[in-house]
């Protein structure tokens, strides 16, 4: 095992404890990780969410062999202090990783780094290490697990008896997905033997279990019935690190043959599809929780059946049990359900709109120009403020190498353009700073924008927050080397993100991202510069629907605002000029509608044009303040 180069400290809020569990249900997850992974490598402390809980309690609270430490909110590091927890940083560092599927994932791949033969932790990240990946304001699946999962099952154990006999929606429409087929990496070798086994009638193989597996049964874990299904065959064989039997790997000549569209769909096996991911240890606490209580009331499960298998199938894992043991998880053993159709339709139809996907057309047909003229018919056009300082410009021959964007592997064209459009945010940004504000990098990427403004601006302080780890890891190396001491990172989803502010910058925020951007300004009364970017990726999302101002939503539908966004993004520079200028009018438009709903906020806000334009495709700036 490899020795630790720094030590890392991991704080977890702390608000009580129910039954076997410490709430909030993000702490509890953590902990079971940490445990599963047998991972002693961070420093853990406790953040009570109350006044009254002490040293004692937190002792009784935690079982097995993981030292805790209590810390008030305002011992934290000033970089913690402005994340939602959990929380990770290096001791005495400013880099900050923040949320639970961020500080999931860094446990994970630590664990893996301090001991390279922990090969079955690495492969909780999933095909691709993209398991839980994609951030929660974009992704449905992550934000199920992530946030909906945890909430819903937090409110259905707090809520009085007469409220919680309805299941909840988030835990129906988990029902649902573990239903849907699988689609995973090579399926189509898994779907051939899955339709040869059908054809002979037989059954898959079951996979002997391997040393942990029988070291568990030493301890007193009785497994349930081995699985039977080649899928179960598939997904066992990988956890316990055996090759599919013989039988299952030859393919006979018409089964080669056979059309992918005519092969058997896979089912799930766990959270994801066929095999275990962290997906399904953030799951496992919850609904342990949730089926806990759930049977205390003497509730009927048998509109969740995919769930309780689930349950079931989880706990055959090895050191599932031994975790769970660890955390005082006293796991059920669930009797097999059999849901009856009509019942389980008619209790998945409870799932509210809000928490379905976008079933809807996502091709909208048609061009722009009835859409265009239908604005114009109203009086709306795009319209572009004159920039405010457009012969402004950095002297980049004087800056150290490390505040260009030319340090990074960048063509000299592509680092004069990215140089031209940070001498516009840059700009914008110095005519609104005064000396003690906090200025936030959204969606930093590797920090080309905040890095110019920390080393330009040593008065103001600097957070950079960006959701991809190499990024920040790439943004900070070129700060050290600059000596920057007024710069923070912070690896979050931008929801993790509660600190104040007084301006928020954002070069190219991808399509919802910069609403996003925007929405975090609004709700802290801070100005904002934006440069928006791939409008055609904007969609409804749970929290964001579009058009977003009141005179955008009297005139168009969703489709025809979404056809002005598909068509914002025909500005390449190998479109011919004609197209190009339609795509840089549905530009204005857009950006017009988010400016106009910032300004239904008290706020004062200019569409502008970057200069040059030809610095970026996508080339508008929007710049508000609060009035």
């Amino acid at each position: 095992m490899k020795d630790s180069v720094a030590e890392e400290h991991l704080y977890l809020a702390f608000s009580h404890q129910y039954r076997d569990s410490i709430f909030p249900l993000h702490t509890s997850i953590s902990l079971f990780l940490l445990s599963y992974c047998d991972c002693k490598l961070f420093k853990v402390f406790l953040v009570p969410t109350g006044e009254d809980v002490g040293d004692q309690c937190v002792k009784e609270n935690l079982a097995g062999d993981l030292e805790v430490h209590l810390i008030s909110r305002c011992q934290l590091p000033v970089v913690v202090q402005s994340c939602s927890l959990p929380a990770v940083v290096v001791k005495d560092d400013k880099f900050c990783r923040a949320g639970l599927s961020v500080v999931l994932r860094h446990i994970i791949q630590k664990t893996f780094e301090a001991d390279p033969s922990k090969k079955d932790v690495l492969e909780l990240l999933g095909f691709k290490k993209t398991c839980l990946k994609a951030c929660a304001e974009v992704s449905q699946w992550t934000r199920l697990c992530e946030i909906s999962i945890p909430l819903a099952v937090e409110r259905f154990l707090t809520a009085s008896p007469e409220h919680c006999q309805a299941i909840p929606p988030d835990i129906l429409l988990l029902e649902r997905k573990l239903g849907e087929p699988v689609r995973v990496h090579n399926d189509d070798k898994i779907r051939r033997q899955k339709l040869q086994q059908q054809k002979a009638g037989a059954k898959a193989a079951v996979p002997v279990l391997g040393k942990e597996a029988t070291e568990e049964s030493k301890t007193g874990e009785v497994h349930e019935h081995p699985p039977s299904s080649l899928e179960l065959s598939v997904a066992f064989s990988k956890l316990l690190a055996q090759e599919a039997p013989d039988a299952i790997n030859r393919e006979a000549p018409h089964i080669r043959r056979t059309k992918t569209s005519d092969l058997p769909l896979l089912d799930h096996v766990f959270a994801e599809g066929l095999y275990f991911t962290v997906a399904d240890l953030v799951l496992l606490p919850c609904i342990h929780q949730f089926l806990v209580s759930s049977k205390k009331q003497g509730k009927n499960l048998v509109n969740l059946p995919l769930i309780s298998s689930w349950y079931r199938r989880v706990q055959e894992v090895p050191g599932v049990k031994k975790a769970a043991g660890k955390c005082n998880m006293e796991l059920l053993q669930l009797p097999e359900l059999v849901s009856a159709p009509e019942e389980q339709l008619q209790d998945s139809s409870s799932v509210p709109d809000e928490l379905e996907e976008d079933n809807e057309e996502s091709r909208f047909i048609g061009g722009p120009r009835p859409t265009m003229t239908k604005l114009m018919e109203n009086g709306i056009e795009a319209k572009f403020s004159p920039h405010p300082c457009p012969s402004w410009t950095l002297d980049w021959t004087s800056l150290p190498s490390a505040v260009s964007p030319g340090e990074g592997k960048m063509s000299r064209d592509r680092a004069l353009r990215k140089q031209q459009q940070l001498n516009n945010l840059v700009a914008a940004v110095t005519k609104l700073a005064k000396p003690g504000d906090v200025i936030v990098d959204f969606c930093s990427g590797g920090g080309h924008v905040g890095i110019v403004l920390a080393y330009l601006m040593p008065s103001c302080q600097v957070v950079l927050i960006e959701n991809k780890e190499l990024s920040l890891i790439r943004a900070k190396d070129r700060s050290d080397e600059l000596g920057l001491n007024n710069i923070w990172f912070i690896q979050a989803n931008l929801d993790y993100f509660n600190g104040t502010f007084n301006i928020g910058v954002a070069l190219h925020a991808c399509g919802v991202a910069t609403d996003m951007v925007i929405e975090h300004c609004l709700r802290a009364r801070a100005a904002f510069v934006v440069s928006p970017c791939c409008y055609g990726f904007i969609q409804n999302t749970v929290k964001f629907k579009y058009p977003r101002s009141h005179q955008f939503k009297e005139i168009l539908s969703y489709k025809e605002h979404m056809i002005l966004c598909r068509f914002a993004d025909q500005t390449a520079v190998q479109l011919p000029p004609e197209r190009k200028l339609i795509g840089k009018q549905c530009m204005g438009l857009v950006d017009l509608d988010r400016a106009w709903a910032a300004e239904e906020h008290n706020y004062s806000v200019q569409v502008i044009s970057m200069e040059p334009e030809s610095c970026s495709p996508k080339n508008n700036m929007v710049v508000g303040i609060p009035t």
